[in-house]
């Protein structure tokens, strides 16, 4: 379901926000979204699901034989492969712990090229959002 006008713009305002609040997480954020390695890799997935359902057939047969052990390596082999199937595509170490950023001098309030900080406005993030609420509240239903 698409967002109304009202919706967006609450959404663009609370972005605006985020980014006056902590630029670095803002950017972060933006860019781990835009990023090239986002999405699951569908070999990835199918590897994980055939784990997981070798590993309910050998919990399933660890019951039936009684056996614990085999019902415990089954599970452990369920575990592991969906935890195997839902990790995103491969980003190396450094680009995720933001060392292979364009332009980044990577430290805090580095001098860097970004686009210029704005003015902090007053009070918190969650002060404003408060505030913003607070006003819908008392403007009534649509």
């Amino acid at each position: 379901m698409p967002l109304s006008e009202h919706e967006q713009r609450v959404l663009q305002q609370m972005e605006k926000a985020l980014y006056a609040e902590d630029p670095r997480l803002a950017s972060t954020l933006k860019s781990s979204v835009r990023g090239a390695g986002h999405g699951l890799d569908r070999r990835r997935v199918a590897i994980g699901i055939v784990g997981a359902l070798v590993g309910l057939g050998l919990v399933v047969l660890g019951v039936m034989s009684q056996m614990i052990w085999v019902g415990a390596i089954g599970f452990l082999l369920m575990v592991l492969g969906g935890a195997w199937a839902a990790k995103p595509q491969g980003r190396t170490r450094r680009n995720a712990q933001g060392g292979n950023h364009p332009g980044g001098g990577g430290g805090r309030g580095g001098g860097g090229g970004g686009r210029p900080v704005s003015p902090r406005p007053s009070g918190t993030f969650m002060e404003r959002m408060e505030q913003q609420w607070d006003k819908r509240r008392e403007q009534g239903p649509y």
